[in-house]
Protein backbone atom coordinates (compact mmCIF):
# COMPACT_ATOMS: atom_id res chain seq x y z
CA UNK A 1 0.00 0.00 0.00
CA UNK A 2 0.72 3.24 -0.35
CA UNK A 3 2.03 6.24 2.29
CA UNK A 4 -1.64 7.58 1.84
CA UNK A 5 -3.40 4.32 2.59
CA UNK A 6 -0.83 3.38 5.42
CA UNK A 7 -1.20 6.67 7.42
CA UNK A 8 -5.08 6.21 6.89
CA UNK A 9 -4.46 2.74 8.43
CA UNK A 10 -2.63 3.83 11.11
CA UNK A 11 -4.58 6.73 12.17
CA UNK A 12 -1.97 8.98 11.55
CA UNK A 13 -0.67 11.93 9.14
CA UNK A 14 1.90 11.59 6.05
CA UNK A 15 4.06 13.76 7.99
CA UNK A 16 4.09 11.72 10.92
CA UNK A 17 4.80 8.64 8.54
CA UNK A 18 7.62 10.61 6.89
CA UNK A 19 9.02 11.88 10.73
CA UNK A 20 9.03 7.96 11.73
CA UNK A 21 10.67 7.02 8.77
CA UNK A 22 13.30 9.37 9.91
CA UNK A 23 13.84 7.99 13.09
CA UNK A 24 13.86 4.51 11.58
CA UNK A 25 10.22 2.84 12.08
CA UNK A 26 8.33 1.72 10.07
CA UNK A 27 10.16 1.54 7.21
CA UNK A 28 8.51 0.45 4.19
CA UNK A 29 9.44 -2.74 2.90
CA UNK A 30 10.46 -1.58 -0.26
CA UNK A 31 10.36 1.25 -2.89
CA UNK A 32 8.81 0.81 -6.57
CA UNK A 33 10.89 1.73 -9.26
CA UNK A 34 8.56 4.74 -9.56
CA UNK A 35 10.20 5.50 -5.78
CA UNK A 36 6.52 4.82 -4.33
CA UNK A 37 6.74 3.85 -0.78
CA UNK A 38 5.26 0.01 -0.72
CA UNK A 39 4.22 -0.71 2.91
CA UNK A 40 2.52 -4.30 4.28
CA UNK A 41 -0.20 -4.61 6.66
CA UNK A 42 2.06 -5.66 9.87
CA UNK A 43 3.71 -2.21 9.45
CA UNK A 44 0.50 -0.37 10.34
CA UNK A 45 0.03 -2.36 13.41
CA UNK A 46 4.16 -1.37 14.01
CA UNK A 47 2.98 2.16 13.41
CA UNK A 48 0.29 1.63 15.78
CA UNK A 49 2.35 0.56 18.74
CA UNK A 50 5.00 3.35 17.97
CA UNK A 51 1.86 6.05 18.36
CA UNK A 52 0.31 4.26 21.94
CA UNK A 53 3.66 4.46 23.15
CA UNK A 54 4.00 7.59 22.60
CA UNK A 55 0.61 8.56 23.98
CA UNK A 56 2.34 6.89 27.10
CA UNK A 57 5.17 8.75 27.33
CA UNK A 58 7.44 6.27 26.25
CA UNK A 59 10.79 7.72 24.53
CA UNK A 60 11.71 6.88 21.19
CA UNK A 61 14.99 4.98 21.97
CA UNK A 62 12.31 2.92 24.52
CA UNK A 63 9.78 2.53 21.77
CA UNK A 64 12.53 0.60 19.88
CA UNK A 65 14.04 -1.34 22.24
CA UNK A 66 10.30 -2.84 22.95
CA UNK A 67 10.11 -3.51 19.17
CA UNK A 68 13.16 -4.83 18.84
CA UNK A 69 13.37 -7.30 21.92
CA UNK A 70 12.91 -10.81 22.71
CA UNK A 71 11.90 -10.60 25.73
CA UNK A 72 8.20 -9.73 25.81
CA UNK A 73 7.51 -11.09 29.37
CA UNK A 74 10.48 -8.85 30.57
CA UNK A 75 8.94 -5.50 28.91
CA UNK A 76 5.62 -5.81 30.01
CA UNK A 77 7.22 -6.02 33.42
CA UNK A 78 8.90 -2.80 33.29
CA UNK A 79 5.16 -1.38 31.89
CA UNK A 80 4.02 -2.81 35.01
CA UNK A 81 6.34 -1.28 37.15
CA UNK A 82 5.91 2.17 35.58
CA UNK A 83 1.82 1.33 36.21
CA UNK A 84 2.57 0.61 39.46
CA UNK A 85 4.77 3.76 40.40
CA UNK A 86 2.33 6.02 38.35
CA UNK A 87 -0.80 4.80 40.78
CA UNK A 88 1.82 5.28 43.33
CA UNK A 89 2.22 8.81 42.48
CA UNK A 90 -1.35 9.60 42.17
CA UNK A 91 -2.71 8.66 45.35
CA UNK A 92 -0.11 10.65 46.98
CA UNK A 93 -0.82 13.63 44.95
CA UNK A 94 -4.43 13.39 45.81
CA UNK A 95 -3.74 12.91 49.31
CA UNK A 96 -1.44 15.92 49.15
CA UNK A 97 -4.14 18.02 47.33
CA UNK A 98 -6.94 16.65 49.93
CA UNK A 99 -4.75 18.14 52.53
CA UNK A 100 -3.85 21.27 51.55
CA UNK A 101 -6.52 24.32 52.70
CA UNK A 102 -5.75 26.62 49.56
CA UNK A 103 -4.77 29.25 52.01
CA UNK A 104 -2.29 30.47 54.68
CA UNK A 105 1.33 30.64 54.72
CA UNK A 106 3.50 28.89 52.04
CA UNK A 107 6.04 27.39 55.04
CA UNK A 108 2.75 25.40 56.14
CA UNK A 109 1.35 24.21 53.12
CA UNK A 110 1.55 20.16 53.27
CA UNK A 111 2.27 19.93 49.46
CA UNK A 112 5.83 21.92 49.63
CA UNK A 113 6.55 20.25 52.62
CA UNK A 114 6.03 17.01 50.95
CA UNK A 115 8.03 17.96 47.89
CA UNK A 116 11.08 19.48 50.34
CA UNK A 117 11.65 16.35 52.32
CA UNK A 118 14.14 13.44 51.22
CA UNK A 119 11.78 10.48 49.56
CA UNK A 120 12.34 7.32 51.40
Amino acid sequence: MKIGEFALRASVGIDTVRYCERQGQPSPSQRQTSGYRNYRGEEVARLRFVRRAKALDFKIVEIRELLLSDHRGSDMADVEGRFTELQRMRNGLKTLAASCQGQGALEQCPILDALSKDAA
